[in-house]
């Protein structure tokens, strides 16, 4: 017990060490620099115009700005909180900020949810900017959860968290197997895991195994017993699909969490969409209306009037104080209304510390992509919780974390792996994955699942012809490609090897056949692991005219990092490795998780293109460039010079 206690106050040390070094760097990269360094950091945009506002769901305002130089790199993304400020002397100070939420971003405009009830003066000028805001709330949170942990004063948290860290065996309900139609064996497995466990269960589910249909089908079993639900999961995008997924298997479920953060295809599950659908809200509205009203007239009572006058306005204010209680109330009403109506409530991890969910205890809580989840953001569902249900892979990408001092002392160890590891009985693998042919996910299945993956039958025609190779490994060794290192970003990129990529892609897809790869609406995916290298790919595709046709493929393409494509598949995936040079050096490279990530993304084909020199020092590399060679899918680019 007192190891316990222990392991989990040496975990908030390192949350407070990976607060610190978070706050650091955004401070450094805003604090005390200039405007033109704030940009360049992809903090700030500045210059913007404002292009049009308007009311959104729940009556609040939105935004839409566009940036007039786009030359600058971005770090805005959705759900991050903003403030706008003005650089005219006029509006310059604290009083002409307003922060806001963003929606969404694409490459140079941005829509925000403002917390104004209308457009303030000031944002109408020209010289209008947008800065980037430290999220201190979700620390204070995780922190918070952490300490009501180790506090235990709820006897079944108390319990959760023994069984949790080891001390103490979970346990199970005998029950007989009872199979799911449209579920393939290992997911029905994983389901009456699900049903047996009393306290923990995990679904892992590496790529392509049907790990969201597995839960759909779990969580939609409990709502049919009547039980009460929480989904969680670390990303907006990722609750965003199950909730996405759960309507679609016609499951009531509410998605709570601020608008701005929610997919648009989900709007209506939000709770200001609730509210305004529900059938008393065209009376909440009226009853704001005559709050409104009377406020006007109450402010127009001075207070130099004579008595009648002060007693009218006096009696004024006290009917919007009704009004407001009135209105307060049925609010009230409403929201329990559409409670009680819900059978699954959806939020991030931390977005479970709502205080709309305030006192309430679920029967079950899942938590997806849980091998992403920090283990402190993963406790603040728990509290919740009778009985808690994982779903992810420990073998792909972990939570990010800032502080190297942090990370390497254990802060990157989620409770999904604790868990699994410290009480495999809990664990469920899903073991049919319908992705990829045999070829592409055999690496994969040897180095991080132990052989236990098959090949769907489907998987036997997941090609793009009979005589196009599902697999290709070009090694660029002694090409005199070398990878730079990007001065402003201090990121590694390969221009040599990025042309290289692009005039292969090039002519792969004209050997499928251009036409006929756009009829049958094949995606692509390009992979480089530098955020630098995948700003290269970009460029040549999309701003120099080298690669017209791949141009032409913009809308069945993505270019990004391994961390993009996440929970994401493509027909084809191109992967540059990036890095050459004569010293071996590879850097986060040798993270064997982000590799298997890349290497399983493909539905078709997987073209690697690396140089073997620097990376065949790695253990890793070396067995996957010997798993190339052995199924005959390794060239030299010397081939194609």
């Amino acid at each position: 017990m007192s190891n316990i206690v222990d392991e989990l106050q040496e975990g908030l040390k390192l949350l407070k060490l990976e607060w610190a070094e978070d706050l650091a760097q955004y401070k450094k990269k805003f604090l005390n620099t200039t405007l033109a360094e704030k940009k360049k950091a992809g903090i700030t945009w500045h210059p913007i115009q404002l292009k049009k506002s308007k009311i959104g769901m729940g009556e609040r305002l939105l935004v839409e700005i566009e940036r007039f130089d786009s030359s600058y790199p971005s770090s805005f993304s959705s759900g991050k909180s903003v403030t706008f400020f003005s650089t005219h002397e006029g509006y310059q100070g604290s009083e002409n900020r307003v922060n806001g939420v963003v929606n969404q971003v694409k490459k140079d405009a941005m829509v925000v949810t403002i917390q104004a009830d209308e457009l303030p003066e000031w944002m109408l000028d020209s010289r209008l900017g947008v800065d980037l805001l430290f999220d201190e709330n979700t620390y204070r949170e995780m922190e918070l959860a952490v300490k009501k942990v180790i506090a235990g004063e709820n006897p079944r948290l108390v319990e959760l968290r023994d069984i949790a860290l080891g001390d103490k065996k979970p346990k199970f309900n005998q029950l007989h197997p009872l199979a799911q139609e449209g579920l393939n064996f290992s997911q029905n497995e994983a389901c009456q895991k699900i049903t047996a466990a009393q306290d923990f269960a995990i679904v892992h589910g590496p790529p392509g195994t049907g790990k969201t249909t597995t839960l759909i089908a779990a969580i939609k079993q409990a709502t049919e017993q009547g039980l009460r639900i929480l989904v969680a999961a670390p990303s907006n995008a990722a609750v965003d699909l199950l909730v996405e997924k759960l309507v679609d298997a016609q499951v009531t479920t509410l998605r709570l969490g601020h608008p701005a953060r929610v997919e648009e295809k989900i709007l209506n599950q939000t709770l200001d969409a609730k509210i305004t659908f529900h059938d008393s809200y065209r009376d909440l509205k009226k009853l704001r209306k005559e709050r409104e009203a009377n406020l006007k007239i109450a402010k127009q009572y001075k207070r130099n009037y004579g008595s009648e006058e002060r007693a009218q306005r006096k009696l004024m204010f006290q009917e919007v104080s009704r009004i407001r209680e009135a209105a307060s109330h049925l609010e009230d009403y409403i929201r329990s209304d559409i409670f009680q109506r819900t059978q699954v409530f959806a939020c991030t991890l931390v977005g479970a510390a709502s205080s709309h969910l305030k006192g309430m205890i679920f029967d079950i809580v899942f938590i997806d992509e849980a091998a992403q989840g920090m283990e402190a953001a993963t406790w603040i569902p728990i509290l919740k919780a009778k009985k808690v249900v994982f779903a992810g892979d420990h073998c792909q990408l972990p939570p990010t974390i800032k502080s190297y001092e942090a990370a390497k002392a254990g802060l990157s160890v989620t409770l999904f792996e604790k868990i699994i590891h410290r009480q495999p009985q809990t664990a469920q693998m899903l073991q049919v994955q319908y992705r990829m042919p045999k070829d592409i996910m055999g690496f994969s299945n040897e180095w991080f699942y132990k052989g236990k993956l098959q090949a769907a039958e489907n998987t036997e025609f997941h090609a793009f012809t009979e005589e196009e190779p599902v697999l290709e490994w070009i090694d660029t060794a002694g090409s005199g490609f070398s990878d730079q290192v990007n001065e402003e970003s201090l990121s590694t990129f390969n221009p040599e090897e990025a042309r290289f990529a692009c005039t292969y892609l090039n002519d792969t897809l004209k050997r499928i056949g251009f036409a006929h790869f756009k009829q049958k609406n094949w995606s692509i995916g390009l992979i480089a692991p530098y955020s630098a290298q995948v700003r290269m790919l970009k460029h040549l595709i999309f701003d120099t005219f080298e690669f017209p046709n791949l141009r032409a493929f913009s809308d069945w393409m993505t270019i990004d990092t391994v961390d993009g494509f996440q929970g994401q598949e493509r027909d084809l995936m191109l992967i540059s490795l990036t890095r050459s040079n004569e010293k071996g050096e590879i850097g986060f490279l040798a993270d064997e998780r982000r590799m298997n990530v890349a290497l399983t993304r493909a539905k078709r084909k997987l073209i690697v293109i690396g140089d073997s020199s620097t990376l065949a020092n790695n253990p890793f590399f070396d067995s996957l460039l010997g798993y190339f060679e052995e199924k005959g899918a390794y060239r030299s680019v010397y081939e194609f010079l």
